[in-house]
């Protein structure tokens, strides 16, 4: 801190608290890549029709007392990037989920993967949580192992619409925030990975026995309706029925996929300064069911 001395007047030049509050660039951008498309033009109503209003460029979904709302996209893929502008209900949330994600849980029941964006409900004064997860063949075992990292994003995602992406191909999942990498999960075994097709699915639920703050706080109905506003669709890849040599999308310049230096560098800014939770580095849980956290 720099001072200066004048008669009977002190002038403090404090240094600015927003000096490198957002990310760096990542210099590569793999939602431009990949064309828009509206709601009806990959998506369908998946449940709760009555709590969705769609128009012709995306789909606005609300949960209240009686019932929530999800949507599902018309084809499973086997990667592929998939990426959605979402903007979040403002006030209290405490209990609800507002969700991205990939999954087969309908083919496979009990035995399903998945590939989660959830955004955690919060009260008031406190930021959404942004929950990013994998699960690989489900609660097959008798367990369901989630591997779970969470966010607290560098902007308010109530204020305005925002691209999340997840990028999904047969060596790598990354999640993206506006461009901007937030986690690379790599394919390490057959046994820590996804590899059957999934579905893409947005949805809004009361999960308030755990959502926020592990469940301390419950949906409070007496601030519905809970609304969650999808558009800007980006839905490109390979799908289950597509040749085997249909080539996987990369989320950088290089066809072999991977992230670039730059790229990295954001994702590790992210990392420092947002994230809030790291399943591997929690010590408390049994890492003998995720291997991938030994190293």
């Amino acid at each position: 801190m720099a001072f200066l001395f004048l008669p009977f007047l002190f002038i403090f030049f404090v240094p600015s608290t927003n000096a490198g509050y957002w990310p760096p660039s990542p210099g590569y951008y793999p939602s431009s890549k990949f064309r828009s498309m509206s709601f009806y033009q990959g998506y369908r109503n998946l449940w709760g029709p009555g709590h969705q209003n769609i128009d012709n460029n995306g789909i606005t979904i609300w949960l209240d007392r009686i019932s929530g709302s999800g949507f599902k996209s018309v084809k499973p893929f086997r990667s592929g990037y998939f990426g959605a502008s979402i903007k979040l209900q403002t006030g209290y949330t405490a209990g609800v989920i507002t969700a991205f994600y990939l999954s087969n849980s309908e083919a496979h029941p009990g035995y399903h993967d998945e590939v989660d964006i959830e955004f955690l409900g919060t009260t008031f004064g406190k930021p959404y949580t942004l929950q990013t997860n994998v699960y690989i063949r489900g609660s097959g075992d008798g367990k369901i192992v989630g591997r779970e990292m969470k966010f607290h994003l560098w902007f308010d995602p109530t204020k305005n619409f925002h691209h999340y992406a997840i990028l999904w191909s047969p060596k790598e999942i990354i999640f993206f925030v506006d461009d901007v990498p937030l986690r690379r999960y790599p394919r390490k075994s057959v046994a820590t990975f996804p590899l059957r097709p999934m579905w893409v699915y947005g949805s809004i639920w009361d999960a308030s026995s755990w959502a926020t703050e592990n469940g301390k706080y419950k949906a409070d109905y007496s601030y519905q309706p809970f609304i969650g506003k999808f558009t800007n669709f980006k839905a490109s890849g390979c799908t289950a029925y597509a040749s085997p040599r249909c080539r996987p999308v990369s989320a950088s310049p290089f066809h072999s996929g991977g992230l670039t230096r730059q790229q990295y560098k954001a994702m590790k800014w992210v990392q420092r300064h947002h994230l809030v939770y790291n399943y591997c580095k929690d010590y408390k849980r049994d890492h003998s069911l995720t291997p991938e956290c030994w190293h």
